[in-house]
């Protein structure tokens, strides 16, 4: 803390538009005004002199016409006027007049009206001389006395900081609030003076404690707070002293007051690790969850307990509380059902692994059931794949899941329904004894699925895994239904024609060209019906689709039917059996052929389908055993590597998390000293009240949060140059949303300068929040000024300005000094994020701005380049390890981040290594950015831009 920080005065805004008036004025009306005028005159004494002016002459004016005045407007500008106005002499000496004002204030602090006294008395805890506050002691002690509470509990404040700055006045000061504390009823003087006690005599407030230990359950909320802080210190300190007070952190759990509440839970956790105590708190969390109805209170209580989760001791009885955790999902909130969930996730076990998943099943029917909420169904996506973890983790549980789960194929939402595919996919390759169950269900469901992406993963499971007769018999009843009658462009043009009648109104519409069955076009009268055509909804799906021009899932139905089929040729001896069933497969093909050459669908079909049916045709003309092995076991054997594989990360990922629980504490280990110590080195068992405190002064970012005690000086901008007369810095503290800038100015002149003025302009979306006042600098003189800059979306900042002032007694124009820009960073506001492939190419697709960057740089290593792109935008790599491992001279990966605002930035990196121009050729390539706003694009784009190229140090 510097000098001028020292001391801080009541901060008074004034509009500065008017000239300030003269001291003789000022003093006339002092003297002779009224009370109104008088108020007018010390109003703009306190602006004066707050700007810079001393105005010696007043002082004695205002003790005789203004001090003996009895107006309580009055008596409070005195307070503020007798704060800051200077009280010594150039050489240090108190000056002769404030013996007069002590007299004043003694007279105010046995004043009968309690508001003048306990404003005196807080007025007191500001001065800084001793000689001042010496014969007001006896005043002081006895306002201790006084009926009201405003008066005693200030009078605590009063000795409190008397007794801090200048112990020799009030030696006693401990006993004296202790006598108090003990015959003390109201809750505010407690409070006020067991707080006193702790920081000023600590055995003595613990001998409080020790003789009303028992009654601690019945005190008011604010002292309740101070008792836990004290237990908290003294036990962090003195370990031997958890027992005499771990009975009273108990009691206090059952506090009426949240916030002690969730104090002692706190306190407990880290004075004790006995199971019944971690028990205690966990449960003491879980009802503040519940019963809170603020999200970001949940949010907050919800970290602590996964804090208490990432404990290994701890995990075990949280374990136990799975079910009152689950209680939580009652919130409508996303998010804190969000973090409910995989804390639940986290905690399961075999002994609890079927009540869970009873209560996710209850669920899940529970959001098919209300009226739909924005969140609805990004609830249920979470739903779908907590029960998707679970089963995977304990087979016996998939076979209760999964026909609950498989009603949703049929759901409107993509999203839930491809996550309940992916899961089902998964299962029936994995649990042989669910196959059957499975395939039964998936053939009950197959018609009512709506979405063509869901439908052709269907088809998939139901062509890999029916292996029964019967099966692959229903297989091609349902598409046969769900493909209507055929052939399809025969029966389309039937229906056309079969829907013209002669009472229909008859409008004259353009030709069009129709494909007859003989495969020849004929051209459709230009007479045509007014008549809507069948709603889509009344078609089959299939057909629907087709008609779409989605002939991607014709391609997926044609490699269906060609492996159950072959099948079906192997279990089925009878030769005209297996010719009825192959030329019927072959029928469908065929027909849907013949419908995408036509004019019928919306889009016409594509070369690649067309291949790919026409290679199934073959397939199934000739039927040969090479193929038979090729479309039924190569196409399952590389789901499931697929499949291992994911399970390999999934347990590598398990291994390296509990790895990072097991902290092992060895003897030889060293010390960590909190002044010495970045704060990511710091264990748990730092002072609690400590890390807080960082935390509320803002020290949340990524710069920040490396080394919370560092010295400012590294963080500090030059705005002008040594040589300008005014000399000025800033040091910029980065908050979450806002921006604080902290401007020292320097008066390097032998002038006065008036009217300093720091004038801010802002670039981007940032906001000056308030314009800094004007200062007067004396010669050399320098002062602080603070300026707020609210911060309202992620992309790059320029703050820019000047400073203004005039001289004293020149007859010049106003000076004006230019300031260096200051660039706040996108950096500061970008955190890495995690998302799945599938929320990757959504976003991909939905966002519409695009800022693409070429690769422009001296590093000659794939891997390098992609790292340092990593660590200079601070985004996390999406595609996974083995992606990126070996050398083939060309890499792609997917980067994701998000902002502090919930913004979310997406990056493809592109990049080759040419190998023609040599080892030393640098790498080449595009990284592409999407974000939903502008400004986040761009500047994502100008940071990769600025810094592609390594710098070598």
């Amino acid at each position: 803390m510097t000098a001028a920080e020292n001391v801080c005065y009541t901060l008074i805004i004034v509009p500065m538009d008017s000239e300030p008036p003269s001291e003789i004025s000022l003093k006339n009306d002092l003297e002779k005004g009224d009370v109104k005028l008088k108020t007018e005159a010390l109003k703009k004494v306190i602006i004066m002199i707050l700007n810079g002016e001393k105005l010696p002459g007043l002082l004695m004016t205002i003790i005789r016409f203004v001090l003996p005045l009895q107006d309580h407007t009055i008596k409070k500008l005195l307070l503020v006027f007798w704060e800051i106005v200077p009280k010594t002499t150039p050489d240090g000496r108190l000056l002769q007049e404030m013996i007069l004002v002590c007299d004043a204030y003694r007279k105010d602090l046995q004043h009968p009206n309690e508001f003048i006294r306990g404003s005196t008395l807080r007025f007191l805890c500001k001065l800084k001389e001793p000689e001042l506050l010496e014969p007001l002691m006896p005043a002081i002690r006895a306002c201790l006395e006084h009926r009201h509470s405003y008066v005693r509990r200030n009078a605590v404040l009063a000795i409190y900081t008397i007794y801090r700055n200048f112990e020799h006045l009030i030696p006693d000061a401990p006993e004296l609030i202790h006598d108090f504390l003990v015959n003390e009823k109201d809750a505010s003087c407690k409070r006020n003076a067991f707080m006193m006690l702790i920081h000023a005599d600590q055995d003595r407030a613990l001998d409080y404690l020790s003789t009303c230990i028992d009654q601690v359950q019945t005190f008011g909320d604010i002292l309740q707070l101070v008792i836990v802080e004290l237990i908290y210190k003294v036990c962090h300190a003195n370990p031997s002293e958890r027992a005499r007070f771990i009975r009273c952190i108990y009691n206090l759990l059952q506090s009426s007051s949240p916030a002690v509440k969730y104090e002692a839970a706190g306190t407990l956790v880290t004075l004790s690790s006995a199971p019944t105590a971690v028990k205690a708190a966990a449960q003491c969390y879980i009802d503040l969850i519940i019963k809170e109805s603020d999200n970001n209170v949940k949010l907050i209580v919800l970290d602590r307990l996964i804090e208490l989760k990432d404990h290994p001791a701890h995990e075990r009885v949280l374990q136990d509380l799975v079910m009152d955790i689950l209680r939580v999902l009652s919130t409508p909130d996303l998010e804190v059902r969000k973090k409910t969930l995989q804390l639940a996730l986290d905690l399961v076990s075999s002994r609890n692994v079927e009540e869970l998943v009873i209560v996710l099943k209850k669920e899940v029917i529970k959001t098919n059931n209300v009226t739909e909420h924005e969140d609805t169904d990004k609830y249920r996506q979470l739903l779908v794949r907590t029960l998707h973890s679970c089963s995977v983790r304990f087979p016996d549980m998939a076979a209760n899941v999964i026909p609950v789960l498989m009603e949703f194929l049929s759901d409107y939402n993509e999203a839930a329904a491809a996550d309940v595919l992916e899961f089902v996919r998964e299962a029936i390759q994995r649990f042989d004894n669910l196959r059957l169950l499975i395939v039964e269900k998936m053939l009950e469901v197959f018609h009512a699925i709506k979405s063509v992406k869901i439908y052709r993963g269907a088809l998939w499971i139901l062509g890999e895994y029916c292996s029964t007769k019967e099966d692959i018999q229903s297989v091609m009843t349902e598409v046969r239904r769900s493909l209507g009658e055929i052939p399809i462009v025969e029966s389309e043009i039937k229906k056309e024609a079969g829907e013209l009648k002669p009472e229909e109104e008859i409008t004259v519409g353009p030709a069009q060209k129709l494909v007859t069955e003989m495969g020849t076009y004929a051209t459709q009268s230009a007479l045509s019906s007014s008549r809507p055509a069948k709603k889509e909804e009344e078609r089959p799906p299939l057909r629907g689709f087709l008609l779409d021009g989605d002939f991607f899932v014709a391609a997926s139905l044609a490699t269906t039917l060609t492996k159950i089929a072959l099948r079906y040729v192997a279990l089925v001896q009878e030769k005209k059996k297996q010719n009825s069933f192959v030329a019927e497969a072959m029928l469908v093909m065929a027909t849907i052929l013949h419908l995408g050459k036509s004019s019928l669908p919306k889009k016409p079909i594509t070369d690649d389908d067309v291949d790919r049916i026409s290679l199934c045709l073959k397939v199934l003309s000739e039927c040969s055993p090479l193929m038979n092995d090729i479309f039924n076991k190569e196409c399952r054997q590389s789901l499931s590597h697929m499949l291992s594989a994911k399970l390999e990360e999934e347990k590598l990922s398990q291994k390296k998390e509990s790895e990072k629980r097991n902290v092992t504490i060895q003897p030889d280990d060293p010390i960590s000293f909190m002044q010495l110590t970045a704060k990511n080195e710091m264990s748990s068992k730092e002072d609690q009240f400590q890390l807080s405190l960082l935390a509320a002064m803002g020290n949340t970012q990524r710069k920040e949060a490396a080394d919370p005690l560092a010295s400012k000086l590294n963080k500090v901008t030059q705005l002008t140059g040594f040589s300008d007369p005014v000399y000025a810095e800033a040091y910029v503290h980065v908050n979450q949303y806002d921006i604080v800038l902290d401007v020292l100015v320097v008066n390097q002149t032998s002038d006065t300068l008036q009217n300093c003025t720091l004038e801010l302009a802002t670039l981007g979306d940032l906001k000056l929040v308030e314009k800094p006042s004007p200062l007067t600098l004396a010669p050399h003189d320098f002062a602080n000024i603070k300026a707020n800059v609210k911060v309202a979306s992620t992309e790059n900042g320029i703050i820019f300005g000047n400073i203004v002032y005039d001289v004293s007694g020149a007859a010049s124009d106003r000076n004006c000094v230019v300031l260096s820009d200051i660039h706040i960073d996108i950096m500061d506001y970008i955190q890495p994020a995690s998302c799945t492939d599938a929320e990757f190419r959504q976003m991909w697709a939905e966002f519409e701005w695009e800022n693409k960057v070429t690769v422009n740089t001296n590093i000659v290593d794939l891997n390098e380049y992609l790292q340092h792109i990593l660590k200079s935008t601070n985004m996390k790599c999406l595609t996974p390890e083995k992606a990126l491992s070996g050398y083939c001279g060309f890499m792609a990966a997917n980067l994701y981040a998000r902002s502090i605002f919930g913004e979310d930035a997406l990056a493809n990196v592109s990049i080759e290594k040419p190998i023609h121009l040599g080892p030393d050729a640098p790498v080449t390539g595009h990284i592409r950015i999407r974000a939903k706003s502008q400004g986040m694009a761009l500047s994502l784009g100008d940071k990769i831009n600025l810094s592609q190229k390594k710098t070598n140090l």
